[in-house]
């Protein structure tokens, strides 16, 4: 509303108007605004839902200081929704496809998380919303997102070229002059760092970029979904998942930056995504809304986001990286949700195949998902391949250290786009 506003004014010539040209102020003012809500407002909420009584169910799994969480607040992930679609909606441009795109998937995942959140408490337990329900949320809101991409003229992107410069010696960076619509994604470790999904689907002739459009949209509801669902697995701890999301919301918020900069991009040597600066402002109130709910989520959590938080940010952190052809670093970028994903399926898969085997289940962790493995003390009657560590780790150390590893794996996903 006050980017349309202030174009008003600066159209009538009011000095300052034109502050809103700016992403940086823009991106600025909505981190600001979002962190406010999130502080002030933030409070409020966590108020009516002790008040409704909306208490976190807790199984008893012997973990140190479990139960001690029993009855604290959920579905705070409410306060973090709220924090991001106000500034959005006062300093975002909702002319950008890319703004658009990021509002659906976080109303979309909000209203799946929301649901699975308020039939756990309705019922009294941990059950909710059916898997296969969920799944076919996430599916439906990858095939918006890739059809969209696909066939919306306004997402296109422009192929960085390298031509020698024979008189200084020099490698030069330019770019073809017109957008082009494409399935190209950026790759890591490969010179030039782009990807056509076409490449793959040459075999059929003619029909070979249709078939790398199709490839591109099951590829994004793959990564929208397991993102998603590695945040849900991940958000088990205090600030565990607010922490991490955080600082991949902050490596995408400078992706997303340094693509939509066409001289950055020509400076980097990467794909260069016109329109998609505009992503800047969603993901500043995205990082914005998350340091403020961490201010309530920190250990001791006052609050927990539930369903309603965790599917809602790994959504918008696989739909961000998507829109700026960012899909294929997301392995790199959010392995902790995904090593969170595998410990749960390994130790699923190795428990049923030694009970058919032997009759009787083994494990690999001591417990799943991978975070409550370092809370069980090693030797505790406990079956299991790996014992280490032998103490238990108390909480608070092992998100802090989740914390150091989601900022390292941010680094080197940076370095990956070098690498070649």
């Amino acid at each position: 509303m006050l980017y349309y506003l202030f174009n008003y004014l600066e159209d009538l010539g009011i000095p300052g108007a034109r502050l809103m040209d700016y992403i940086t102020f823009r991106s600025g003012a909505a981190l600001i605004l979002s962190l406010f809500i999130a502080l002030v407002f933030g409070r409020k909420i966590i108020d009516r839902l002790q008040l409704m009584q909306v208490g976190e169910i807790i199984r008893d799994l012997g973990l140190e200081g479990q139960m001690q969480k029993k009855g604290t607040p959920t579905m705070g992930g409410v306060i973090i929704i709220i924090s991001i679609l106000v500034p959005c909606l006062l300093f975002g441009d909702f002319s950008s496809i890319y703004m658009m795109l990021m509002i659906v998937a976080t109303l979309w995942l909000g209203t799946l998380g929301f649901m699975d959140d308020w039939l756990k408490m309705k019922h009294h337990n941990k059950d909710g919303m059916s898997g296969k329900f969920k799944i076919v949320g996430q599916v439906g809101l990858g095939l918006i997102v890739g059809l969209t991409m696909c066939m919306s003229p306004e997402i296109v992107m422009r192929e960085n070229v390298e031509t020698l410069d024979v008189e200084n010696g020099e490698i030069v960076i330019s770019y073809r002059p017109e957008n082009i619509k494409s399935p190209q994604t950026t790759i890591p470790f490969v010179k030039n760092n782009n990807f056509d999904y076409s490449y793959l689907t040459g075999w059929m002739g003619k029909y070979a970029i249709t078939g790398g459009w199709i490839l591109f949209v099951i590829v994004t509801i793959l990564a929208i979904s397991a993102t998603s669902n590695g945040a849900n697995l991940t958000d088990g701890l205090d600030g565990l998942c607010t922490g991490v999301s955080a600082i991949i919301g902050v490596a995408l918020a400078i992706m997303a930056y340094l693509g939509g900069h066409i001289i950055y991009s020509s400076y980097l040597n990467i794909m260069y995504i016109p329109g998609s600066s505009e992503l800047v402002v969603f993901m500043a109130a995205f990082i914005g809304a998350l340091i403020g709910f961490l201010w309530y989520n920190a250990y001791p959590a006052q609050v927990f986001m539930g369903d309603t938080g965790s599917l809602t940010i790994g959504g918008i952190i696989a739909v961000f990286a998507i829109l700026i052809r960012k899909e294929l670093l997301i392995p790199i970028l959010c392995a902790i949700f995904f090593i969170e994903d595998l410990s749960v399926m390994l130790q699923v898969a190795y428990f049923k195949y030694t009970k058919m085997r032997t009759g009787v289940g083994k494990r690999i962790f001591k417990m799943t998902p991978l975070h409550h493995h370092f809370q069980k003390p090693g030797n505790s009657g406990i079956e299991a391949l790996i014992q280490a560590p032998l103490r238990a780790v108390p909480e608070s150390k092992i998100v802090i250290r989740f914390w150091i590893v989601a900022i390292l794996l941010a680094a080197v996903t940076f370095v990956t786009l070098k690498i070649r």
